[in-house]
């Protein structure tokens, strides 16, 4: 079958996922900015995963904000701002495209097919996007909290072919599995592929649908090319 688009996950996918060790360090210095206790901070964080991806805490200062107030923990607004440097250092450097994530999406275009992003994360990723290396590349980047919304509803799918103006059917989505969305995917009548790094296959990111998916899986951005041929 001939695909009109790709839509891609953002993390895991286009770029790595850190490890669960090497978040809760960041989570750790940004606790220690706030002089909060290290491990109730990370727990207060983590906790608020789902207003920070759908835009409900719609910036750095407003969640960490949030997580100190219910510490009951006192914070200057110079603490804060240590800790949103912290936080949009380890960002910035996260998003580090893959080696061959630029490359991949240049020749999708070259081939005169579009490019999409669904990507669940919290506002710190809208901010950079405009300057990551390929952002150029992509037609429709959609991030749910922007959007209210995330993976695996299937308004954000309908949202990402409707822009993109193709149908369901006619695009290819490529992701890590998080938040279930190859299923998503698929239930919105997409072609879902899972992407899995040799060298993640030992990191401790926790993805739900990793033991469960049965479809097909590839191990670089490169292999998605061959789906296209």
């Amino acid at each position: 079958m001939k695909y009109k688009a790709v839509i891609f996950d953002l993390f895991g996918t286009l770029v790595d996922t850190s490890s669960l060790a090497t978040y809760s360090k960041v989570l750790g210095a940004m606790a220690d900015a706030v002089n909060a206790p290290r491990e109730e901070f990370r727990q207060g964080w983590f906790d608020t995963f789902n207003q920070r991806t759908t835009g409900e805490l719609n910036s750095p200062e407003q969640n960490i904000e949030y997580v100190c107030n219910q510490l009951k923990i006192d914070c200057s607004e110079s603490q804060i701002q240590a800790a949103v440097r912290v936080r949009m250092g380890f960002t910035a450097k996260s998003m580090a495209p893959r080696p061959d994530a630029v490359a991949v999406l240049g020749e999708i275009k070259r081939r005169g097919m579009k490019t999409g992003l669904i990507s669940d994360c919290a506002w710190e990723v809208p901010r950079l996007w405009p300057g990551l290396p390929f952002a150029q590349y992509v037609d429709v980047p959609l991030f749910s909290c922007s959007l209210g919304i995330k993976k695996p509803d299937p308004r954000i799918y309908k949202k990402s072919t409707d822009l993109l103006g193709v149908r369901a059917q006619d695009c290819m989505y490529v992701g890590d599995g998080s938040s279930r969305e190859l299923t998503g995917a698929q239930k919105a009548g997409m072609f879902p592929v899972m992407i899995r790094v040799p060298y993640e296959r030992t990191a401790d990111a926790y993805r739900i649908e990793e033991e469960e998916w049965h479809g097909p899986v590839i191990s670089s951005l490169t292999e998605v090319l061959g789906f296209l041929d």
